[in-house]
């Protein structure tokens, strides 16, 4: 049986006021109270006047303190306004659902117990990144990986696609306590990187615009070059194509075949 609270998990989108859909407008305006999970002041103050009940989670976050602690947190300050029978809505920069692990383990959990609760999508970082760069996914492919799950895991890498690393400023941390690491952690993700591209390869740096009189930062430089960026954890690094696409002769005669049958 469907209990009287709610939760609402919404994208606000990557810019400040230009991403937000009317559906995810409607959630807030309507809400008990509202819950962001954005770490940018200024995008508070913007929901602060959008509604009068606007709690910051950022307050959770803590230099060393785990990662899993503060989501768990999160999701407990948000569950207990929806157990008192209120209409939650948590507003997320980007997309709710892309690095957000409370509101996935939030929507789970109020729904195992009852409640309404879903997600409403948002214009996340990776299609800024796609506009910003002129990057077309379907060209020659596009992989995504955190970047510490890329350097801790063995991956089958595709040199002839793309491939996209996530918060490469915090890259090869294992507390998930730390908001940054530094050269010696990116100089192991350049080795680990070496094994597939030339150290020479051009990459790209790449941040997304939160404030619209802002310029995306689209940084270019050799893969050798990266220990010695200026990054934060919300940097990501793209790596175009280092190898050309390798055709299949097996599968084309396949469909040579199939084709000739299809048709005759």
């Amino acid at each position: 049986m469907s209990r009287s609270g709610s939760l609402v998990c919404v994208g606000i989108g990557m810019t400040l006021g230009s991403h937000i859909t009317p559906l995810a407008r409607s959630y807030i305006d309507n809400a008990d109270v509202v819950f962001t999970g954005t770490s940018d002041g200024v995008i508070e103050l913007w929901l602060a006047k959008m509604h009068p009940d606007v709690r910051s989670l950022q307050s959770f976050y803590r230099e060393g303190k785990p990662r899993s602690e503060t989501y768990q947190q999160m999701v407990d300050a948000m569950l207990m306004e929806v157990r008192a029978g209120k209409k939650v809505c948590g507003a997320f920069y980007g997309h709710p659902g892309v690095f957000a692990v409370p509101t996935h383990k939030a929507i789970e959990m109020a729904r195992r117990e009852g409640y309404s609760a879903h997600m409403e999508p948002g214009v996340s970082a990776e299609d800024c990144l796609y506009a910003d760069l002129g990057i077309d996914p379907g060209k020659y492919g596009c992989q995504h990986y955190e970047a510490s799950q890329y350097m801790l895991y063995r991956r089958r890498i595709d040199t002839s696609a793309y491939l996209v690393l996530w918060q490469i400023g915090v890259a090869g941390d294992r507390s998930l306590a730390r908001f940054a690491t530094g050269p010696a952690y990116r100089q192991v993700l350049v080795d680990v990187l070496a094994r597939d591209y030339d150290p020479g390869h051009e990459v790209i740096l790449y941040k997304a615009v939160t404030l619209p009189m802002h310029q995306p930062r689209i940084e270019r430089l050799l893969l050798r070059d990266l220990p010695a960026a200026d990054v934060d954890m919300h940097m990501t690094l793209v790596i175009p194509p280092g190898s050309k696409l390798q055709a299949d002769p097996t599968v084309r005669e396949w469909l040579t075949e199939l084709d000739m049958r299809t048709t005759a």
